[in-house]
Order: structure tokens, then C-alpha cells, then sequence
């Protein structure tokens, strides 16, 4: 075995331990505030060894089935690890295979939602779908960072000059979560119940227990998907930089973004107009948008001159 694999092998390997040990203290972290700590592992390692189908919720902890589990996920994450290696010492030497990097990682995003889903029904029940989806990402991006510490070069050639566009995206989503967090805030504090909004939420969705969980569960959910919606528009805006007329894209996206929040209420959870008043998620949604909307024109003040002399070419 040559220097070189046995750097990759190395490298994997590690990466592999620090993904597996991310997603193993996310898990307890969410058990323990559950109120069962060591509890997913122990479904999962009934499900997968003992071919249990029906886990009982708050049965105790039976220390084999997390041994086992534990063990297996860790091997599991190394051998993803080793690949992830090898690609990304590819990817130094022929600039063109980063694509293999990200649909790597895309891969391992719905891997795990496939395995549970083989697992059986009962295992879904207990693991819900937030929860992979966080650990998943936790883990990715422990991994990555890693990787980036041995290989300078891989965030100029993984992202190259998008690095602004994503922190921009990011740092917009986060300004659009809190406004919204604020403002419920507020409400929920004069009609005499702080916090009651994202309790109510976090305890219907997302299936934590009362209480604080509740709350900061899904304020962590709420914030991600608000950075997500913020590098989407980040990159529209960005392409509007170079054409201005994308802007209306830009202006589209925050109006589907409207639509999209009250008809998924009306699809799929009704009952939450009964339980908030329409016009204060309005009102939060349009708050957000224009505190988004603020804060990226104020990085992008030549983009209004350039729209307008767009338009006048065009007369």
C-alpha cells in the first residue's frame, strides 16, 4: 500500500468516526431531551438484529441491541468515510469530478431514510423525519470540515466564488427566522402565553415532548429552513447581478413563498387557523421578507441603477 492510500485510508477512517460519533450525540441529545435517553439506537439495533417490528415507547434500555447498533453504524460511517476520501483525493487531481463530491453527499443525505425505511413502520414512528435530516447534515458537515483542514484547495474548487452567496444566503435566512420568532413572540406574550406558537408547532410536527424540546426543536428546524430559503434567494439575486431582469424571479420567490406557507396550512394542517389568527402569520411572513429583502439589497445598491438602465435599453 502505497503513502498516498494509506493517507486516504487514514483520512476516511477518521472522517468516518467524527460523522458517526456527530450523529450518536445528536441522538442522545434529542432522547435525553425526549426524556429516554439511548432510546433510538436501542429500536434501531432491536429492529435490525432482533427483527422487532413494534418497539414500545419508554420500555428501558436493553444494552445489547445499542452495542450492536452502535457498532454497525460506526462501520457504516467509516466505510462512507473512505469513499468520501478517495473521491475528494480524486477530485485534487481532476478539478471536474467535484460533482462526484456533491452527489456523494446527496447520496448519504437519503441513505439513512432508506434504511429506516426497510426497518419497518414502528421504527419510522419513533425516528422522525427532522431528526435524520439534522444528524445527517450535522454529520456531512463535520465531515467536510475535516476534509477541508487536510485539503486547503477543496472550498475553492468545491464552491469557488458562490462562498459570498452562501453566507449571504445564510445570513439572510437566519435575519428572516428571527423576525418571524420575534413577532410571534410578541403575539404569544400579549395574549398572555410566550413561547405558546412554536410549542404548539414543535409538539404537532415535530412530535417532541412539552415543554422546552418542544420549543427549541422547532426553533432549530424553523432557523434551517429559513437559511435554505435564504441561499435559494441569495443565488437568484446573485444571478440578477449579472442580469437584472432575474430580479423578478427574486420577487416571484418571496411571493411563492407566501402562497406556498398558507396553501400547505390549508393541504395539510387546517386546524392551525383555528389555533392562529391568519393575519399575524401573514404579517410574520411579509416582516421576514422585507427584513430579507433589506438586508440583501444593502450588499447590492448598484443592482436598482442597473435594473432601471435595463429597462430604459429596452424602451
Amino acid at each position: 500500500m502505497t503513502g498516498t492510500e494509506r493517507s486516504v485510508l487514514r483520512e476516511g477512517i477518521v472522517a468516518g468516526v467524527i460523522g458517526a460519533v456527530v450523529v450518536a450525540v445528536w441522538f442522545l441529545v434529542v432522547d435525553t431531551l425526549r426524556g429516554h435517553p439511548l432510546e433510538t439506537p436501542m429500536f434501531l439495533g432491536a429492529a435490525l438484529f432482533f427483527g422487532v417490528k413494534t418497539p414500545v415507547m419508554g420500555a428501558g434500555i436493553s444494552l445489547m441491541p445499542v452495542l450492536g447498533y452502535t457498532v454497525v453504524h460506526g462501520l457504516a460511517f467509516v466505510a462512507f468515510g473512505i469513499i468520501a476520501a478517495a473521491v475528494i483525493a480524486a477530485t485534487e487531481r481532476e478539478p471536474a469530478l467535484v460533482i462526484a463530491v456533491v452527489i456523494l453527499f446527496a447520496c448519504f443525505e437519503t441513505f439513512f431514510l432508506g434504511v429506516v425505511s426497510v426497518l419497518g413502520r414502528a421504527v419510522q414512528d419513533v425516528l422522525v423525519w427532522w431528526e435524520i435530516l439534522i444528524a445527517n447534515l450535522l454529520a456531512a458537515t463535520a465531515m467536510l470540515w475535516y476534509f477541508l483542514l487536510g485539503h486547503r484547495s477543496l472550498p475553492r474548487t468545491l464552491v469557488g466564488s458562490w462562498a459570498h452567496v452562501l453566507r449571504e444566503g445564510v445570513v439572510a435566512g437566519l435575519i428572516g427566522a428571527v423576525v418571524v420568532a420575534a413577532w410571534f413572540l410578541v403575539i404569544d406574550a400579549i395574549q398572555g402565553e410566550p413561547f405558546r406558537t412554536p410549542h404548539l408547532l414543535g409538539t404537532t410536527f415535530l412530535k417532541m415532548q412539552s415543554g422546552v424540546p418542544a420549543v427549541v426543536a422547532y426553533s432549530i428546524v424553523h432557523g434551517l429552513a429559513f437559511g435554505v430559503f435564504g441561499v435559494v434567494a441569495a443565488v437568484l439575486l446573485a444571478g440578477a447581478e449579472r442580469e437584472p431582469m432575474l430580479v423578478f424571479a427574486l420577487v416571484m420567490l418571496f411571493t411563492a413563498f407566501e402562497i406556498f406557507f398558507f396553501g400547505a396550512i390549508v393541504i395539510g394542517a387546517k386546524w392551525l387557523l383555528d389555533e392562529l389568527a391568519g393575519w399575524t402569520i401573514f404579517v410574520g411572513n411579509v416582516l421576514a421578507s422585507v427584513a430579507m429583502l433589506g438586508y440583501f439589497f444593502t450588499g447590492h445598491r448598484s443592482l436598482a441603477r442597473r435594473m432601471t438602465a435595463a429597462w430604459a435599453d429596452d424602451d
